[in-house]
């Protein structure tokens, strides 16, 4: 069996462009595949957000799975959603809303069909068609392969708490598979200062009053979204695309991003439950790690300590490119262009070579710092469906 399409990774962006093809009629579920380790779609999206006890995305309401930009805004009505279910100004959507109106998306468009559980370890050329290789030794062949891949699984965690993670148990990242709160063990440090740790602060303060400290390297950084509104449209995307040297777009993406950041009323929320005294605050870097006579740990936090039971870590992702080894393997095989932060040059299309095309991280260098965001799946799927 040929497929026409075969679409690496099953979150947001492989989703959003699987929705794409389908509704376009550029592909039949039939002779599509969306290739995942996970059981279902956007598993590790939805596990990760009930995790942190998120409640609204950070994401307006126009930014979804669905080709129609108002796609949610008339699910929403048609299933008599309350009008609270879009938060403030930019009517961010609740997670509870666009979980549901994404799966029903999903199933009436019978993406179920062409849903293959596997982890993907190569790629190959054969025929004239490409080969994507998973661990459990099966070959699926295609005309047309896009790379979905996210940096999930690339998680960072400081380099001072790798002195202690061998013996001390009671500490995980917060999108870490293992990671469970019913584990902790009071009282406990969250460690980051942007959105995740904020959310997760929030939800574990309810379960541990007056036993969470949240510990972050700068001030609460306050931005509505994670880059400037103006990288949504031509406002910084034409000159962006004027840009011929990789090295400075990527410094224009490094600039771009608001990383670390929140939205207001996220940091209100925090600063109610700090002056309630639900949670501690407290500013620096840690800069040591010990163990206390009653097998504390004792983090100093520039001039204070902060003794706890336990750690979570909210510190984000490794910047490096996803796929590993194999999609390292592929790019030496096919002369694959990268540029010096090892990103894929792609075309404007976002196509890497012949009938290859890259979405979500894979495509920053092209798309720009809103790659990664559900606004980015929806303009790579919106350039690839054109281009074909």
């Amino acid at each position: 069996m040929v497929y026409d399409w075969i679409v690496v990774g099953g979150g947001i962006q492989g989703s959003t462009i699987a929705a794409f093809l389908v509704k376009n009629n550029k592909v039949s579920t039939d002779k599509l595949r969306i290739i995942d380790p996970h059981v279902r779609p956007l598993f590790k999206w939805t596990t990760s957000t009930d995790r942190i006890g998120m409640k609204f995305l950070r994401s307006p309401f126009v930014h979804h799975l669905d080709v129609d930009p108002f796609s949610l805004r008339s699910y929403a009505a048609k299933h008599q959603w309350k009008k609270s279910e879009f938060y403030g100004v930019y009517k961010r959507p609740s997670l509870e809303m666009f979980n549901e109106h994404s799966q029903t998306l999903l199933h009436d468009l019978g993406l179920e069909a062409s849903w293959h559980q596997g982890y993907v370890n190569g790629l190959d050329r054969e025929d004239n068609y490409w080969v994507v290789n998973t661990a459990g030794e099966e070959r699926l062949k295609a005309k047309r392969v896009v790379l979905a891949l996210s940096i999930n699984d690339q998680l960072h965690v400081p380099e001072w708490a790798d002195s202690i993670k061998q013996e001390w148990h009671g500490m995980f990242h917060i999108f870490d598979d293992s990671a469970d709160f019913s584990k902790l063990r009071m009282p406990v440090a969250v460690i980051g200062g942007g959105i995740t740790a904020a959310h997760t602060v929030i939800k574990l303060s309810a379960l541990y009053s007056g036993q969470v400290t949240l510990i972050k390297r700068h001030p609460f950084k306050v931005c509505d979204f994670d880059s400037d509104p103006g990288w949504l449209g031509p406002k910084y995307q034409k000159s962006y695309q004027r840009i011929t040297d990789y090295s400075e777009r990527r410094e224009v993406i490094k600039k771009a991003r608001n990383r670390g950041s929140l939205p207001s009323e996220l940091f209100h929320k925090l600063r109610k439950l700090e002056n309630e005294q639900t949670i501690k605050v407290a500013d620096g870097e840690v800069t040591s790690v010990k163990q206390g006579e009653n097998k504390e740990l004792i983090l100093s936090v520039d001039t204070q300590e902060v003794k706890v039971q336990s750690i979570v870590f909210a510190t984000g992702f490794r910047p490096s490119r996803p796929g590993g080894r194999w999609l390292e393997k592929a790019i030496e095989t096919f002369g694959l262009p990268c540029a010096k932060c090892g990103y894929p040059i792609v075309s404007q299309s976002l196509e890497w070579c012949r009938h290859l095309y890259v979405t979500g991280p894979l495509a920053e260098l092209e798309i720009g710092p809103i790659a990664r965001n559900i606004s980015g799946a929806r303009q790579a799927a919106e350039r690839i469906v054109q281009s074909i």
